[in-house]
């Protein structure tokens, strides 16, 4: 059979490359839907949502939700199906340094995690923040609990613990810069996240966009996800990459 090979070009249905928490707007919101399909002698399926909401419910308080999805199929068997949800609460991010209180929960099938919770709080600089390019660094404290499906870690300190805790500092770096008179938008999300009291129990996370505005409300989009964790399922190997392609559509 002649294989066949394209991208999913999906339009969304409602409102993520990220959402600037210091805007002025009281309600923000982004969808971004990337992916990919191939046929035919190779069979493959990735598919990745995105969406990215923030609102004031009190005068100087912002709430900002990040939600991703991430499906993969190979040969029609499933190798990933993951679920993450980031939830922060920033009091006076109008300022130049301003708190911030947070809750994360996610799961990961290829990891064999059935659920994670953060909880934490922290602080955030603006370092750059002018009506179309911003960058910010958080340093934040995370109290972790994970439940694995599995107890054969890679690190064998950990063998026969179905659940984890810890203790967790966190370095973020965010920013979103429009280039070529606006033609290009590039997005960066990175974050480096050790254990306080276990130095081989880590992990990072860089999500890099690049965007190319369509119209007012949608653009094109390419995405690239890098994920590294030291402590895995043994034999899983520690770090996972993604390259999409699709459209992110929003409210502003």
């Amino acid at each position: 059979m002649k294989k066949i090979t394209f991208l999913l070009l999906l339009v969304p249905l409602l409102l993520t490359a990220q959402i600037n928490e210091s805007d002025t707007l009281n309600v923000k919101a982004k969808l971004s839907l990337t992916g990919f399909w191939q046929a035919g002698n190779v069979e493959t399926f990735i598919f990745r949502a995105k969406t990215d909401i923030s609102f004031t419910p009190l005068k100087n308080i912002v709430f900002k939700t990040q939600n991703s999805y991430v499906y993969q199929a190979f040969g029609g068997n499933k190798a990933d199906e993951d679920f993450l949800s980031l939830n922060f609460l920033y009091l006076n991010p109008h300022k130049k340094l301003y708190p911030l209180i947070l809750g994360f929960m996610s799961t990961n099938f290829r990891r064999e995690i059935d659920a994670r919770y953060l909880f934490g709080a922290g602080i955030t600089y603006q370092i750059l923040n002018s009506d179309k390019n911003w960058l910010k660094v958080s340093l934040t404290s995370e109290y972790e609990k994970t439940y694995f499906n599995k107890t054969n870690f890679n690190l064998v300190e950990y063998n026969g613990k179905e659940t984890i805790n810890t203790m967790r500092g966190t370095i973020w770096l965010n920013g979103k810069y429009h280039l070529l008179k606006k033609k290009i938008i590039i997005t960066h999300e990175t974050y480096l996240q050790p254990s306080l009291s276990k130095s081989n129990n880590y992990r990072w996370q860089a999500d890099v966009g690049l965007e190319l505005p369509v119209w007012k409300h949608l653009n094109f989009k390419v995405n690239y996800l890098h994920t590294f964790e030291s402590l895995v399922i043994e034999n899983q190997k520690q770090q996972d990459k993604f390259l999409t392609f699709g459209f992110t559509l929003k409210s502003f």
